[in-house]
């Protein structure tokens, strides 16, 4: 995976899926009111990887999107990035294996669930990439 930093971002696919972005071609990530994930937003670079993770009855990772628009300010004063659909996932990831890895031990994926917004190091990335046996 090229360099830049990497994230995973929940979302409920009733509200907003994979398919929903593949389907508009570029969004706006916002609604996120989290403090912490509002930082993360608001650190996010034109180019970075976006892991797309379904929540609700699917928990898994299923797509990948990137960062083509620096952080800005929404009429809420909520920090926001617009996102292009990167590729959808060969196969999901489920948070079932992801609790398995190693590398995941001490992800805030798993100490904060709610967080809907979660940085990931690169080795995470690769690892996500690793398991769901690269792109369809």
């Amino acid at each position: 995976m090229k360099g830049g930093n990497y994230y995973l971002l929940k979302t409920e696919p009733s509200e907003y899926s994979y398919d929903d972005l593949l389907r508009d071609g570029i969004t706006r990530w916002d609604g996120v009111k989290n403090p912490l994930a509002q930082k993360y937003i608001s650190l996010m670079k034109v180019g970075d990887t976006c892991f797309i993770y379904h929540t609700g009855n699917i928990k898994a990772v299923v797509g990948l999107a990137k960062v083509i628009s620096k952080p800005y300010k929404d009429d809420n004063n909520l920090w926001v990035v617009d996102l292009e659909p990167a590729g959808l996932l060969k196969k999901p990831v489920s948070l079932k294996v992801l609790r398995t890895e190693p590398l995941f031990k001490d992800s805030l994926l798993l100490r904060m669930p709610r967080l809907s917004v979660v940085p990931l190091n690169k080795e995470q990335s690769e690892r996500i990439m690793e398991l769901s046996e690269a792109f369809n």
